[in-house]
């Protein structure tokens, strides 16, 4: 199950503590121009190791296709990308080959396969998600063209809330923050975690503007359905809401239906997405991380042999996923919504006879 989507597929390989990391992206149409500077670049915002808010550890990320592109455009075959890991310290993770990492996939994994790649949690480890910010880059840059946009920044950190939402604020900033004015209060609960070998957890919001109405495939396909199963699927999301999501259920009928005007929506609690399908309006999404569970705090734990042991770990971890999740959570959004613009293809006559014009 390392395959995301229906006629836009991601397939990822790679571990933590690997040779590389790496992607193929299969079903790109013919003739997108692959601007492999875009792609990197996206890769420098995840990457490690930019401020004192994430881990240490260095990796340039630097991203090499192999396979899709020709002259610079998309041939229509499946786009490899393949990234070298370059700065492992495989030994920091000796002391816990045999025991698990509380709050960590050691102890499912090694119960599930009967082993376990323990360097930096192996494939489990969100090292794994470079390479979806690759295929997402891939994703935009299909969407850009179609006038579609994605932003994403941190709306809470450790409970300390965004009043004002600035995604231009967010490009700026070492913590993708959002609020200006709350940000100094967010990156002081970070460090002071990070100074208490603890760590916070944080909210990430992402929306997407320009997408048509129509995108989404009801009944088991929805839209918002597929969003929160992307978003899930990044390594400790624990929960996802699309538009005013929990503070819905605190509201009456007649609050949170989003009345309609000849010019549109007059609020827009339903996230841009109805019945599984897009609305035309802006897609909201919040996704919200737990704290890293790599902390360096003793803990109890057991061994491979179910034994009481002290879990005392060492390495290199972010004191906040949450800060680079938020380039991740623009991944996953822009694949989706790639995948769903693939799928709604030829949902009408017209579309049809747009591919196959008549012939004179």
């Amino acid at each position: 199950m390392n395959t995301f989507g229906k006629k836009l597929t991601l397939t990822t390989f790679g571990e933590s503590h690997g040779k590389a990391l790496g992607c193929i992206l299969d079903g790109v149409p013919a003739g997108l121009k692959i601007d492999e500077a875009f792609i990197q670049s996206e890769l420098d915002r995840r990457k490690p190791g930019k401020s004192k808010l994430e881990t240490s550890r260095k990796e340039d990320d630097k991203m090499e296709i192999l396979s899709g592109v020709f002259e610079g455009i998309s041939t229509g075959t499946p786009i490899a990308m393949v990234i070298f890991n370059g700065n492992q310290k495989s030994r920091d993770y000796d002391n816990v080959k045999d025991l698990f990492r509380p709050g960590h996939a050691d102890y499912t994994y090694f119960h599930k396969y009967g082993l376990r790649d323990y360097r930096g949690g192996g494939r489990s480890s969100a090292r794994e998600t470079a390479a979806r910010v690759a295929g997402g880059a891939i994703a935009k840059l299909m969407l850009k063209e179609l006038g579609i946009e994605i932003h994403s920044g941190l709306c809470e950190v450790d409970g300390i809330k965004a009043h004002t939402i600035d995604f231009s604020h967010a490009k700026t900033s070492d913590m993708n923050a959002l609020d200006p004015q709350m940000e100094a209060a967010q990156v002081e609960a970070i460090v002071q975690a990070k100074n208490n070998h603890d760590s916070v957890g944080g909210v990430v919001l992402t929306t997407a503007t320009g997408v048509p109405v129509g995108l989404g495939e009801p009944l088991y396909y929805k839209l918002d359905a597929i969003l929160a199963e992307a978003m899930m699927g990044i390594n400790a999301a624990k929960a996802v809401e699309i538009g005013d999501g929990i503070a819905s259920t605190h509201l009456k009928g007649s609050q949170n239906n989003d009345e309609i005007t000849p010019e549109g929506f007059k609020s827009n609690h339903a996230g841009g997405i109805l019945g599984g399908i897009s609305n035309g309006d802006t897609i909201v999404v919040k996704t919200h991380f737990k704290p890293t569970p790599s902390i360096f705090q003793e803990q109890e734990t057991v061994n491979t042999d179910n034994e009481a042991v002290a879990c005392n770990l060492k390495g290199r971890h972010d004191p906040c996923v949450a800060v680079r999740g938020t380039i991740v959570c623009e991944a996953m959004m822009a694949l989706v919504l790639a995948d769903m613009t693939l799928l709604n293809m030829g949902k009408k006559m017209e579309h049809l006879h747009a591919l196959y014009p008549t012939k004179a």
